[in-house]
């Protein structure tokens, strides 16, 4: 079986597309002594006389029009080939999922990166999975998920690499019938206003860091809180606070959440107690999407904090 160099079908495509040698190899940059013998090594490496040598150009073959169109084929796939895997490498094609906690989404930050990556790289096939920050960050160690934004203090861990992208205040989330409340126009409270009130919290283990630092926080205030609920997800916590079942304490923009029968009130405590927004990827080679994604994350967060000391 004949092993053809795509060199020297593009160089015969240069020559039968100009029907003439010196302005063949004027087209692709080349003397034309060398070009004539590439084109002899190429019939001779096929058995074929591919060009009739005529005194005012090159004339094709029967053999050298039956190559003509399979060359133009092959030509093109190489290079749509090449093309696409540059894309890739690039993170302008493939594919990325990318995680993100359902409390993270309700920040205008998430969708802003995830609309400036879209509108950068368009060919990408971008997957979206919603779940807790514990299991995003299995998901990602895995590599099943290909970056996450998440919700928690606790560093880089088991192959994940972490970035804090911001970190926002805390509200108190009231049954909106609740004295402290109700009928009034309180702006703020203490965090040591809530040491007698059912708290309702995001399980530990699905975000560690968030719970523990409201556990410090209200220690930092001289009393331990007494945890009555544990809601599986963030904005569950809401849908119970709305039901009467006791009060919560939730990053900032959750107030975007607009549910019945919960009023949220600014909250003053330690300035420890924040709500990280985290961005984590695998410690691994990254794909270009990957890639594209953190330095498109990066490059808002430089913006936004750039616009804030203007």
């Amino acid at each position: 079986m004949a092993s053809v160099d795509l060199r020297l079908l593009r160089y015969f495509l240069a020559v039968a597309e100009e029907s003439h040698l010196t302005k063949a190899a004027a087209r692709l940059g080349i003397r034309q002594p060398p070009l004539s013998q590439q084109i002899r090594v190429l019939e001779d490496e096929l058995g074929v006389t591919l060009f009739h040598r005529l005194p005012r150009g090159m004339e094709l073959t029967e053999s050298g029009r039956a190559l003509l169109d399979d060359a133009r084929n092959i030509i093109a796939m190489v290079d749509e080939a090449v093309d696409g895997v540059r894309r890739v490498s690039l993170g302008e094609a493939g594919r990325l999922t990318v995680g993100f906690t359902g409390s993270a989404a309700f920040h205008p930050f998430v969708p802003s990166v995830i609309r400036r990556f879209r509108e950068s790289a368009p060919k990408v096939r971008l997957v979206l999975e919603e779940s807790s920050t514990g299991e995003l960050r299995e998901a990602v160690a895995e590599g099943r998920v290909d970056v996450a934004f998440i919700r928690g203090a606790h560093g880089a861990d088991r192959g994940v690499m972490m970035e804090t992208v911001l970190e926002e205040t805390m509200l108190a989330a009231f049954p909106a019938d609740h004295p402290l409340v109700k009928g009034r126009s309180r702006k703020r409270i203490a965090l040591s206003e809530l040491a007698d009130e059912s708290l309702i919290l995001y399980r530990r283990h699905s975000g560690p860091g968030l719970y523990d630092a409201i556990i410090a926080a209200c220690s930092a205030e001289g009393f331990s809180p007494r945890i009555t609920q544990e809601a599986p997800r963030m904005l569950s916590t809401l849908s119970f606070v709305a039901a009467g079942l006791g009060v919560s304490l939730v990053p900032a923009s959750l107030r975007r959440v607009n549910i019945e029968g919960v009023a949220y009130v600014s909250v003053t405590h330690p300035k420890t107690l924040r709500a990280p927004l985290n961005l984590i990827w695998r410690d691994a080679p990254l794909s270009g999407a990957t890639r594209k994604l953190i330095e498109e994350t990066r490059r808002l967060r430089e913006e936004l904090q750039g616009s804030e000391t203007t």
